[in-house]
């Protein structure tokens, strides 16, 4: 395999029985098998995305003192901005060489949340800034949702499974900047070697390159996207719930080249989170002879804790 395989989620809002199976059919292999899938015809728009990729620039432009004043203390980097190298991979001691920021969910008034999220930090110096950011949100989140309903079928649940616990979930958007290499990185990298925490991952087409899948041969796959395509993977919440039949597979963000090295890389993903109270036991109907279970209880909130002291933002 040279790249991620691609889908249409046209064909699973087509209203054709046999088109929306063949999405099901397609992207729950895909995810069976490699974990990656390259998705055209979601719901944001080419100029939603340029607005937002050039909010994301001329935000991370803005000089350090402007940034600082933005990373809260207390929040555990839940929202607002988290400054360069803070965040590292799971097992690894070397922070990654990336700053970003935290976009979170603005629960509606009968949600019933269970916790309280942190309010979204507002950036005074661009207006348009949060607006575009959370229209962004909003759309990628509608996108999961179709994903998530792909994947209820594929697993042979209901399709509107996931549909209560991913509405007013704790959801993440994030913008991040990896900064021009100045220096001979010392055993880091823009992105370690890793798996997401949450049920699916939906990221924008990055700046530039450098985003690799672990192939289950043990060989780095470019995930290369179409123009326009996102790319959704699983991550690591929705492995335990479907017993691993949806694979969340290691990724990583490389370093360019030394003659790239001057080159600035932006990347907006979308972590799909559900609601904190949401249990990850186990399906039942992904658990059999061959497949016995492989993970204990646990609730998304208390998985996503554990996830984050891990990382090093708690």
């Amino acid at each position: 395999m040279t790249n991620i395989p691609s889908v249409d989620l046209a064909d699973f809002l087509s209203g054709d029985s046999e088109r929306k199976q063949k999405f099901v059919n397609e992207i729950g292999t895909a995810y069976s098998e490699i974990g990656f899938a390259s998705v055209k015809n979601h719901f944001l728009s080419d100029d939603l995305m340029n607005s937002l990729y050039k909010e994301v620039k001329e935000f991370f432009a803005l000089p350090e003192e402007t940034k600082k004043k933005y990373e809260i203390e207390g929040l555990g980097g839940q929202r607002g901005y988290i400054s360069f190298g803070k965040e590292h991979a799971k097992g690894k001691k070397e922070g990654d060489l990336k700053e970003f920021w935290h976009f979170g969910q603005e629960p509606s008034e009968d949600a019933n949340l269970i916790e309280t999220y942190p309010e979204n930090v507002q950036v005074t110096e661009q207006p348009a800034y949060n607006e575009v950011g959370m229209e962004a949100y909003r759309l990628l989140e509608k996108t999961g949702v179709y994903v998530l309903r792909a994947l209820a079928l594929y697993v042979g649940i209901d399709e509107f499974y996931y549909d209560k616990w991913v509405a007013n979930g704790n959801s993440i958007l994030r913008p991040i900047h990896y900064p021009p290499i100045v220096d001979e990185p010392k055993g880091a990298v823009r992105a370690g070697a890793h798996g997401d925490i949450n049920l699916i991952t939906l990221l924008m087409g990055a700046s530039a390159g450098g985003l690799q899948v672990l192939g289950k041969d043990g060989n780095w796959v470019e995930a290369k996207p179409e123009e326009g395509n996102l790319v959704i993977n699983v991550g690591d919440m929705l492995e335990r719930h479907t017993n691993n039949k949806l694979r969340s597979t290691i990724h990583r963000v490389v370093n360019p080249p030394k003659e790239e090295w001057g080159t600035a890389r932006y990347s907006i993903p979308f972590f799909l989170h559900p609601r904190s109270e949401k249990k990850l036991n186990c399906l039942e109907e992904c658990i059999d002879e061959n497949h016995p279970k492989a993970f204990d209880d646990i609730t998304s909130g208390e998985f996503l804790q554990q996830r984050l002291k891990e990382i090093g933002l708690m």
